[in-house]
């Protein structure tokens, strides 16, 4: 996995969030001796830069109005971060946190471990961002366990039969309409609720 990543380097997009110094320039041109394709932006912008795929974000305290404004921007689209750091204090570390960074690069910036940062950074932005992508489905696959069970304590309840019998009944029908069960389920349900509210409007 690690070589591959090394491989994708080369085609990602980079955004650095750095102010207009010389060390920036000799972060750009670096990345750009590796292959990456960068971008640059101070300050610091309201949303993540669109289509980055990494962010290396200078972690200025004179910024940290913006920088927090920026962290509450679209979460969900938060590309891999590095975070540029001159200090240790408990401040800067805790707009690290707040950032999300899964690496950190220390001023001075030197050449050598940039490229162990990123690979490292993006290894562990993929290893998470599959862990959401799991989390996600079986959140999903849970809920429709429970719409199934709902639907058959309904059908169970409404025709006076066995749990069994109302999976079953529930599987030959969504099989018959060709639809998944949970779809069904939810269907059922609804229908359920909106008996019982018209019962209690009469």
């Amino acid at each position: 996995m690690a070589i591959q990543i090394l491989k994708d380097l080369r085609g990602l997009r980079l955004h650095v969030i750095h102010p207009p110094d010389e060390e920036r320039a000799r972060l750009v041109e670096h990345l750009r001796r590796i292959g990456c394709m960068v971008d640059t932006t101070w300050p610091v912008p309201p949303e993540w830069p669109q289509n980055a795929d990494i962010v290396l974000l200078a972690i200025e305290q004179d910024a940290r109005v913006p920088i927090q404004k920026l962290f509450k921007s679209a979460p969900e689209a938060r590309p891999t971060i590095i975070a540029i750091v001159g200090y240790e204090n408990p401040s800067t570390l805790q707009l690290v946190l707040e950032s999300g960074a899964v690496a950190v690069v220390e001023r001075p910036i030197r050449p050598f471990g940039l490229l162990t940062n990123l690979t490292i950074a993006r290894s562990l932005w993929m290893e998470r961002e599959e862990t959401a992508r799991r989390l996600k489905k079986l959140e999903r696959k849970l809920t429709g366990i429970q719409k199934i069970q709902k639907a058959k304590t309904i059908l169970m309840e409404s025709q006076g039969i066995g749990e069994e019998e109302a999976y079953q009944s529930l599987r030959r029908q969504a099989m018959a309409k060709r639809v998944a069960m949970e779809e069904l389920a939810v269907a059922i349900i609804n229908a359920s609720e909106l008996l019982n509210f018209r019962a209690r409007g009469d």
